[in-house]
């Protein structure tokens, strides 16, 4: 048995490229066929915020990017490293992220 160590946002840009949650988002919209207005009504947020996060104006905080997982009905893990990998190159760091979900913490 083997194990694949990539992270799922890894594996994800294996398969489509680079990505990006921004790209991450508007891919999913369109392949739900949905407007931009309609999708950011569902995720609680502006149409222009959206835009901004679509093109890669703004980014996404992990937390923000778990909640939008949750919503659509996708894996937090993945948007949550996105988020992360955007924050890391934001910050000039050339590091991989990889999660690993633990048990919360009390307190």
């Amino acid at each position: 048995m083997t194990t694949n160590k990539k992270s799922g946002a890894a594996r994800l840009e294996k398969q489509l490229g680079p990505m990006s949650i921004g790209s991450f988002l508007r891919s999913w919209r369109l392949a739900e066929d949905i407007s931009q207005r309609e999708f950011a009504e569902s995720l609680s947020m502006s149409a222009a915020n959206l835009c901004d996060i679509e093109k890669g104006r703004k980014g996404v905080s992990p937390q923000k990017a778990a909640e939008i997982a949750r919503l659509i009905g996708y894996s937090e893990k993945v948007l949550v490293e996105l988020a992360l990998k955007e924050l890391l190159e934001e910050a000039g760091l050339a590091w991989e992220v990889s999660l690993v979900k633990t048990a919360r913490r009390a307190g």
